[in-house]
């Protein structure tokens, strides 16, 4: 796809849009497992206070004790990452877990309001980094009421493992969430854009001459389009119509008076008034080769508008015109030599081909001595038509004028000169070009350039 395509910048906005909301989706879903992480952990470190406030007991000599061991084996396994203190800050007695082995909690100085639990990030064991959830309980004793402090810690890295965890276990599923969306796009995208294309191929076949309007059904936001495309199509009939019938028109209104003219040169020659008579004679020819390019050219491009899809055999059109010109007085005479494949379809409409291979021949018949090549053959571009004439050839400085202007080099031979003209107008309609050569030891070779179809028929 280009980089202008419709389709790809509205799959490239869904791709980074897709990518980024997916991708914050992550952060936000791996922050919300962490706080259910850490909610959960301070859950169960106050259910370990809870449990520790019920087993903690006085011994005779007013040590703190306590009853039994907690359940969890963690408490008893050293440097674990899950402990326990219990201190009396006015006595300085103090219990820890063993897991604690001989550190102890740094719990902060902080007024505890009795029954209330307070959570800290301390310092632990080998330079871990603790989640501590304390509280302050009053007990009875015979020796009076009693303040203890029960502190539960877990390494903070406990959590930071789950949720990279969690990170880890929800990136493959989203990854595999993002394609799902991008393929779905794609398709969205596909599926949406395909009225354009229906527009595209009856926009198609209407320059290939298979259809006239662009009809279907297409969706409300289409039509519009659709609309402004047929009423432009509509306007464009309407002044190619316009135009063609006003240059028939003039064309026809101007033989009429240019006939005329050239029998009173006529008559003015046989008065004797010849310098006269040669001058109205050469201004009506000019005219008359100037309106009948212009015709030409009319006919050609109108037909070349809707080149994409014609398909023309150039060898039955070359062989068709050869078999005329071989029956006329002067191309029965000579010899025709014609090479090329069996079939070799042009993109180029048959009237106009008929016209430009017409010209081409029929100028080679008129100044031919005893003998006309006609070769077709394929090069990189398309295919090539040449014609090859042994006659007296032109001057090299006048090549381009016979290309270009259709001027005559000799008055004795019969026409207006334009042939070659229509033939250079034909050939650059349809995309095409004309080279003429006249080498110095005579003879003349006109060399035409075609677009070529995919079918091409076998030598």
């Amino acid at each position: 796809m280009s980089r202008h395509s419709l389709r790809l910048r509205m799959l490239l906005v869904s791709i980074v849009s897709i990518t980024a909301a997916l991708f914050l989706a992550s952060l936000v879903l791996v922050e919300l497992f962490e706080r259910h992480v850490e909610r959960r952990v301070n859950a169960e470190l106050s259910t370990n206070i809870r449990q520790l406030a019920g087993h903690v007991g006085f011994a005779d000599d007013g040590r703190i004790s306590l009853s039994i061991d907690l359940a969890d084996p963690r408490f008893a396994e050293p440097l674990s990452g899950l402990y326990w203190q219990i201190q009396e800050d006015a006595s300085g007695n103090r219990l820890r877990s063993r897991s604690l082995w001989d550190y102890v909690l740094p719990l902060p100085s902080d007024e505890l309001k009795t029954g209330v639990s307070h959570q800290h990030r301390l310092d632990g064991p080998g330079g871990s980094s603790l989640v501590v959830r304390e509280r302050l309980i009053v007990y009875d004793s015979p020796g009076g009421a009693r303040t203890i402090r029960i502190a539960v810690a877990i390494n903070a890295r406990t959590i930071e493992q789950a949720a990279a965890a969690f990170a880890s276990d929800v990136r493959m599923p989203l990854f595999a969430l993002a394609l799902f969306l991008i393929a779905v796009a794609a398709l969205q995208i596909w599926f949406g854009l395909r009225p354009l294309e229906a527009v595209r191929r009856g926009v198609q076949q209407i320059r290939s001459g298979d259809g006239r309007r662009l009809e279907g059904p297409f969706p409300d936001e289409v039509m519009p389009l659709v609309s402004e495309v047929n009423e432009l199509l509509d306007a464009q009939d309407r002044t190619i119509e316009r135009a063609r019938h006003q240059a028939s028109n003039l064309a026809h209104a101007l033989k009429t008076p240019l006939t005329v003219i050239l029998s009173d040169s006529e008559k003015l020659k046989r008065e004797g008034r010849t310098e006269i008579a040669d001058e109205l004679a050469d201004l009506s020819r000019q005219m008359h080769r100037h309106i009948e390019r212009e015709l030409a050219r009319a006919r050609v491009a109108d037909r070349a508008v809707r080149r994409d899809q014609v398909k023309t055999d150039l060898m039955e059109v070359v062989r068709s015109v050869v078999r005329t010109l071989q029956r006329s007085p002067g191309g029965g005479s000579l010899s025709w030599e014609v090479e090329g494949p069996s079939a070799c379809m042009v993109t180029v409409d048959a009237n106009d081909l008929s016209d430009l291979a017409g010209n081409i021949l029929e100028n080679a018949s008129k100044w031919a001595r005893t003998r006309i090549a006609v070769s077709v053959s394929k090069d990189a571009n398309g295919v090539v038509f040449t014609v090859v004439d042994d006659g007296p050839g032109a001057p090299p400085d006048q090549l381009e004028d016979l290309r270009q202007r259709g001027i005559r080099l000799d008055e004795k031979k019969p026409g207006f000169g334009i042939g070659l003209a229509i033939v250079d107008d034909i050939a650059s309609a349809y995309g095409g070009g004309v080279v003429l050569k006249s080498p110095e030891g005579g003879g003349f070779s006109v060399s035409v350039s075609l677009p070529v179809t995919e079918r091409t028929g076998n030598p």
